[in-house]
Parts: C-alpha cells; sequence; structure tokens
C-alpha cells in the first residue's frame, strides 16, 4: 500500500496575521484556500527568530541548542540525523526546491560550506551536483533574498535555461556596482522571479514521482516576503499604502524593558559592548533606518510603502503556492497528501518600532502562520489554538507515515491534534535567540497565557499577559504584582528546559 506523501510549503520571515483568511488588508486567495480546506493552529511558534537554527529545527526535529546551529553564521554539520534520512530509509523520495540555508556564506577549513561563495557561483559545479544534502536526494536551491548578491546555485542555471542570458543584471554584484538605494519595484520580469522558479520545478517533481509511482516528501522553500522589499510590477503597487494598517510604537512600552529595545529607537545606538566577536547581530541596531541596502533613515513614505510591498510579496508567493497546489490537484495526489504551510520566523513592520527581526521575542516574530490540509483527515475550515512548534514538524511527518520517531528528536508528535482526535500535545513552546557566548543569550517560555523571557547572567527579563496584554506593551517583569507568578514562570520554564533533552539512546537494561 502507497505510503502518505509529504509537502511542506514555507515563506521567510512571514508575520503570522498576513493570511487573507484572518486579515482583510491582505489578499491571499491560494493560502485561503488551504485555511478552508484544513486546520490553522493559531499558536504556532518557532524555536529561533533566525533563518539558519529554525531551518535546522525542521529538519531534524531538534531545537538549536541540540542540533548545534545555533545562530546566523553556524552551520548544520552534516554528521546530524535528519527527518530526509527516515523518509529515505522508509522508500520515499526527497527533494527540497529553493532556500536551504542550513550552512553559512563563508568557509573555513574547518567547516566548509556549500553555500558559500565561491561555490554559490560556480554554476558548473551546480549543473553537476548529485549528492544527497541532508537526507534530500534532489535538491534544487538559491541563496539570495530578492537581488542580493548571492544568487547563483541551480536558480542561476534555471534562468539560463530560460532564456534570461542578462539575469546578473538584476542583482546586486559583490563589487556593489548597481544602485543599492534600488528599493520596492523590482525590474526583474516575473517570469524569471525564484517564485516562478520554485513553482515549475516543484511541479516538475511532483509530475516525476506520479509517473515514478513514489511516496516523496517535498520541500518548497520560498525566498519571500524576507526584505530586501522588492517585489516585480504589478506586485510592487498592488496596495494602497493609504488604505493599509501601519504600525507603530505606543508611547513609553520600552521603559521597562530590557535595554536594548528602547536603544532601537535612538539614532545611532551603540551596541559595541555586545559584539564579542565582532560580527553584525540581527536586531541590535538603530530601527529607525530602513536596514537594507544604503538607504537610511525611514520616512514616513517609507513606514507605508515597505508595508504595502511586503504584502506585495507575499500576494505574488501566494500565486505560485496555488500553481503548486494546482498541480496536486491535477496529478490527483491531493487526497494522498499531507501539506503544511508555514514560515521560518515572523517579521517586524513597525510593531513596537521595529523592523525585519532580533532578540525581541514579541508574537510579531517567534509566532508564524500554520496550516494543515490532509482531506478526510484532519478537519477542514477549523482553527485550533493548540500550541506548536516548527520543532514539531519532523516526528508529526514521520507519525503520519507509520513511520518509527528518533529517540534524539525532541519535538513532539501533534499527529492526533492535527487529528483533531486530541485538544493538545503541548502546553508550552520554547523559542531561542543567541548570537555570542555570553553577552546576547535568551530564552522564552510561552504557555496558553503568559510569556516569560531569561537572559544568561542578566536580571532584566520579560513577563507578558498575552489575555490582558495581547499586544504586548506592558513588562511585568519588575512588577511586585507579578512577584509570585513570575516565580511559578520560571519553575515552569526549567521544568520546561529539563523536558526537552535529548535522549538518543533508550534505556535496554538496569544497569
Amino acid at each position: 500500500m502507497k505510503k502518505p506523501n509529504i509537502l511542506l510549503i514555507t515563506s521567510d520571515q512571514q508575520h503570522w496575521n498576513t493570511l487573507g483568511a484572518f486579515q482583510s488588508e491582505v489578499h491571499t486567495p491560494n493560502l485561503d484556500r488551504l485555511v478552508k480546506e484544513g486546520t490553522t493552529f493559531t499558536r504556532a511558534y518557532c524555536p529561533n527568530p533566525t533563518c539558519t537554527p529554525t531551518r535546522a529545527s525542521i529538519i531534524t526535529g531538534m531545537y538549536p541548542s541540540q542540533h548545534g546551529a545555533w545562530t546566523l553564521g553556524t552551520k548544520l554539520l552534516e554528521d546530524r540525523h535528519t527527518v530526509g534520512e527516515d523518509f529515505q530509509a522508509a522508500g520515499y523520495k526527497t527533494s527540497l526546491i529553493g532556500k536551504a540555508h542550513f550552512q553559512p556564506l563563508t568557509s573555513t577549513e574547518e567547516y566548509t560550506s556549500l553555500e558559500a561563495y565561491p561555490h554559490l557561483q560556480d554554476l558548473e559545479k551546480w549543473k553537476a551536483f548529485d549528492e544527497d544534502f541532508y537526507g534530500f536526494d534532489h535538491v534544487e536551491l538559491a541563496r539570495n533574498h530578492t537581488n542580493e548578491a548571492h544568487v547563483g546555485q541551480h536558480y542561476a542555471l534555471w534562468m539560463e535555461e530560460k532564456g534570461c542570458a542578462n539575469w546578473r543584471d538584476y542583482f546586486l554584484p559583490p563589487t556593489g556596482t548597481m544602485d543599492e538605494n534600488m528599493t520596492y519595484k523590482w525590474p526583474i520580469p516575473e517570469e524569471f522571479h525564484y517564485n516562478t522558479w520554485i513553482a515549475e520545478r516543484s511541479n516538475a517533481m511532483l509530475e516525476q514521482y506520479k509517473e515514478e509511482g513514489e511516496s516523496f516528501f517535498l520541500w518548497s522553500s520560498f525566498f519571500d516576503p524576507h526584505p530586501e522589499y522588492l517585489v516585480p510590477e504589478p506586485w510592487d503597487t498592488m496596495y494602497d499604502d493609504a488604505e493599509l494598517t501601519i504600525p507603530s510604537i505606543f508611547p513609553g512600552e520600552h521603559d521597562l524593558n530590557p535595554p536594548h529595545f528602547a536603544m532601537t529607537q535612538e539614532e545611532n545606538p551603540d551596541f559595541s559592548h555586545l559584539k564579542e566577536s565582532g560580527y553584525g547581530i540581527h536586531g541590535y541596531g538603530s530601527h529607525l533606518n530602513y536596514g537594507y541596502g544604503k538607504k537610511q533613515k525611514l520616512t514616513d513614505y517609507d513606514r507605508k510603502k515597505l508595508v504595502s510591498v511586503y504584502y506585495g510579496m507575499i500576494s505574488m508567493m501566494d500565486k505560485y503556492i496555488g500553481k503548486i497546489l494546482d498541480k496536486l490537484d491535477e496529478l490527483g495526489l491531493a487526497e494522498d497528501t499531507l501539506v503544511v504551510f508555514t514560515t521560518d520566523h515572523g517579521h517586524f513592520f513597525g510593531q513596537h518600532g521595529l523592523q525585519a527581526k532580533g532578540g525581541f521575542h514579541y508574537e510579531d516574530l517567534i509566532k508564524v502562520p500554520f496550516v494543515v490540509r490532509y482531506p478526510g483527515k484532519v478537519p477542514a475550515g477549523q482553527t485550533s489554538e493548540a500550541i506548536q512548534s516548527l520543532v514539531d514538524l519532523a516526528p508529526t511527518f514521520l507519525s503520519f507515515c507509520d513511520l518509527p520517531i528518533p529517540h534524539a528528536m525532541t519535538g513532539v508528535d501533534q499527529k492526533e491534534v492535527w487529528l483533531g482526535r486530541q485538544s493538545m500535545a503541548r502546553d508550552h513552546a520554547i523559542c531561542e535567540f543567541r548570537h555570542e557566548a555570553t553577552t546576547i543569550h535568551q530564552k522564552t517560555y510561552v504557555d496558553k497565557r503568559y510569556k516569560i523571557t531569561v537572559y544568561y547572567n542578566q536580571n532584566y527579563g520579560e513577563l507578558f499577559d498575552l489575555e490582558e496584554d495581547p499586544g504586548e506593551l506592558h513588562n511585568r517583569w519588575h512588577d511586585p504584582q507579578y512577584a509570585a507568578l513570575k516565580s511559578e514562570l520560571l519553575l515552569k520554564y526549567i521544568w520546561a528546559e529539563l523536558g526537552k533533552e535529548s535522549l538518543p539512546m533508550p534505556r535496554i537494561w538496569h544497569a
């Protein structure tokens, strides 16, 4: 009997409240279709609000502090066990089309990286690439976000095959000779955009699997709406800035927060005391600035336009997600395929006065959109507040396919929750953020109502009541009326940390 298929579709850095089914200012008809045909989980969290750590967690079923790729610029070592290997062992075909980001942009003698220069743009290398990659027997990769210089790999090969010989003209070269002030409208034709590439190549794999009668685990990994805020026409003008709700800071909301929150609202904050390695740290800078390219101070126009373009990027991506869903229907695969849509982490576009991402564990950044569809099995048209974590994806996928879950995986099996037969599988989520050895190291515990964030070697922290204060405007960390609750939550956090310890070897004897 043929096993169920798994199709994982992810965006990159998408705010949880950007699905048209729940937020009328954004248009996402194809994701709304998934919402209508599946279950939406409104309390889903990432294990880390940056790319590499969370993406590594998705395929290992482990937290960043466990699998080792604990921040951007680290590498998921090749000896780490991945869910793709479990699927391969069970006879599945496994593919990743789009963004991987399991490895850094530079290599060292000790830690080589396939996703680094000069490999990225050695097109002959990628033309001949036929190696297993973290449990994926077939990969087609790219690394850039919009017009970044990191373009190359299989995406560049595809553009050339499509007749776009001048593809380099649309991407910022390492020499910096192009206009880095370009914002909002990306002149690349839509037919050569990476959304088109990901959908076309994902569909080609679906056709191949159908023809060969193979069970598959396919990850279609989109790059948008991760900034730079750039999208081809007509998507750049799809939304009228004046008609959108533009998030902003609430006066005084950072007064009781850890010091780095208020520093983000300064013109030239000095975070040098935190940069032990000398490397830049996401979020630790002025959030009054644009943050990408060389365009600096955000004007009122920018604060509105970046939101409209961010939404335009989501709507364009939605179009191409729809093409993948249509192909499933066309091939008669939809009934036998578990589809999950989510993102790697959230995004700030003005909330709390913040932009992009960093060490700020607001819901905007650590909560993610999360929709599950499996016709006739996962309830259709439902929403659930059952807490999910992206670290749960790997064990849950295996469970749906009746495959054993490795003991080292610390994510939770959510199968019964997804099927609507169990109210919850976990009562909390944990999110980690770390950039340096000692100065930047924080963890957040969030349950049904409360959220607490602790910082290594620091007396400050955060405590929010998400029921009374859903906007997270009032930090109760130092509030004496919350002292008993803080103690209780700290104890629950310690229990949660103990509970997620890995047990890679089962106990098979008493001594």
